[in-house]
């Protein structure tokens, strides 16, 4: 009798409690495989389900394989932790090549990497803590940071199993992140580069390199190949909620990248948000305000739209300025103010035994510059200012860069930097542009023409340019 009721309580105890998690191995449609872990939802009991959220992790690194960590307000990430606690199982795993996983790393292509994610969704479906919407189709969302950001977006553009994401730092197209008119981030691509020794790289990752790294181009074959790869044209194929989080100092892939993807995913009357904070791919110089913020708006997003609760979620579009406030609109960019303009006129001599300025992760002031006042701003400051040069010049440079600084402070905003294409022939030429996206909170800044920036790498031609005119404006917002 004794011995009948201690196994009856055995057996009530293991009833009781709750799923453990799991590692597995998932195979893909060509045979790689997968490595995963499944974490279930904390104090998930026998027999009940709960909705999932996909996490993979950034370039060069490994799924999570903790199921408590803790967010990170460095880079817009919540943790498995978190996620746990708010009611979710968290799917984590090692990205083709990287980890674990076998495989060929292709930068979060279509045909590879979003497959990859196909495969986990249909594993998925077969594990009896998975909620489920229909016998291969759970109930999903997906957050990360960087690759991980990149593979939800074109994850969400292929596979309409998925009901929401939450991609942070992230980027819309590798051209414009790391090749922007057309001459190579050599920062980045070295660090990026070296991070990447931990996978197994397509060839064309390693020619890229080279050939970036020798000339600071790219051969037409490897653009075509990057051109392809992440999310670029499939933005428009999103039909799912996307809450866009990025970083206003992060330099490789800049807030211009989100601002891309929310103007398709609005135009095409997809639910979207967007929010930028102090952090990213780069180093948050002005403070990051309030502990927290972002992984409330996370997990309230993953609520609504994965757990299809009744949870605010919030302005359409929010922003940490330089001063560790945040600010929100509806949508954005914000309602208008008038802009703030600044005009001048000087000589660069671009010369590539030049020293450059700040680093590879970030822009700073310059002593070897032409430099434009810019009247005292004591409004918000939020988008893409516009910059406009009437110049002429000789030589080889083929760029010129700007970047706008924050003469208190004595650091460029946003650790921004911008390429300008220049043709030293000569004649009088005009060049506009539109620079990277920053967030500021008004102050004294003055528009800065350099040669040459560390998050571009090295100066690869000479010139003497005079700028008849060099313009800029600030656009600015009437919001509080």
């Amino acid at each position: 009798m004794i011995r009948a009721l201690a196994l009856a309580a055995t057996v009530l105890l293991a009833l009781a409690a709750p799923a453990a998690a799991r590692e597995a191995v998932v195979r893909s449609f060509d045979g790689t495989e997968l490595h995963v872990t499944f974490h279930p939802a904390a104090g998930l009991k026998p027999g009940k389900r709960a909705p999932t959220i996909l996490q993979t992790h950034g370039w060069g690194q490994r799924r999570e394989r903790s199921p408590d960590a803790a967010s990170s307000e460095e880079t817009g990430n919540v943790g498995t932790g978190p996620l746990r606690r708010a009611g979710f199982n968290v799917l984590t795993w090692d990205s083709r090549g990287f980890g674990d996983s076998s495989g060929t790393v292709t930068v979060d292509y279509r045909r590879n990497e979003g497959r990859d994610v196909k495969a986990l969704l249909t594993w998925l479906a077969r594990q009896p803590e998975a909620r489920r919407d229909g016998r291969r189709d759970p109930r999903v969302g997906m957050h990360g940071v960087s690759y991980a950001g990149g593979i939800e977006l074109v994850a969400a553009a292929i596979d309409r199993r998925i009901d929401a994401i939450a991609p942070s730092i992230a980027w819309h197209s590798l051209l414009t992140a790391l090749y922007r008119e057309e001459t190579v981030k050599g920062g980045w691509s070295a660090l990026l580069y070296a991070a990447g020794q931990t996978g197994r790289l397509d060839p064309h990752i390693t020619s890229a390199f080279a050939g970036g790294a020798t000339t600071g181009k790219l051969s037409a074959e490897d653009r075509a190949w990057f051109a392809s790869r992440g999310p670029g044209r499939l933005v428009k194929r999103i039909r799912v909620p996307t809450l866009l989080l990025q970083g206003t100092p992060d330099t490789l892939f800049t807030p211009s990248e989100a601002i891309r993807n929310y103007r398709i995913l609005r135009r095409n009357r997809v639910p979207v948000k967007m929010v930028w904070f102090c952090g990213g791919h780069g180093t948050c110089l002005t403070g990051s305000g309030p502990a927290g913020h972002f992984e409330k708006r996370v997990i309230a997003w993953l609520k609504r739209h994965v757990k299809r609760r009744k949870v605010a979620t919030g302005p359409g579009f929010e922003w940490l300025a330089d001063d560790a406030k945040w600010r929100s609109a509806r949508r954005f960019p914000p309602r208008r103010g008038a802009p703030v303009a600044g005009e001048g006129s000087g000589t660069l001599l671009v010369n590539p035994a030049d020293a450059l300025s700040g680093t590879p992760l970030a822009a700073a002031p310059a002593v070897n510059a032409v430099n434009v006042p810019i009247p005292e701003a004591g409004v918000q400051i939020v988008g893409r200012p516009l910059v406009e040069l009437t110049y002429s010049g000789t030589g080889t440079a083929t760029h010129v860069f700007a970047q706008i600084v924050d003469e208190q402070r004595n650091l460029v905003l946003g650790n921004q930097v911008t390429p300008l294409p220049v043709t030293l022939d000569g004649a009088r030429r005009t060049v506009a542009r539109r620079l990277e996206g920053v967030a500021a909170a008004g102050g004294r800044y003055r528009l800065q023409i350099v040669g040459g920036s560390q998050v571009y790498g090295p100066v690869r031609g000479a010139g003497a340019i005079t700028f008849a005119s060099a313009r800029i404006e600030l656009p600015t917002t009437a919001s509080p």
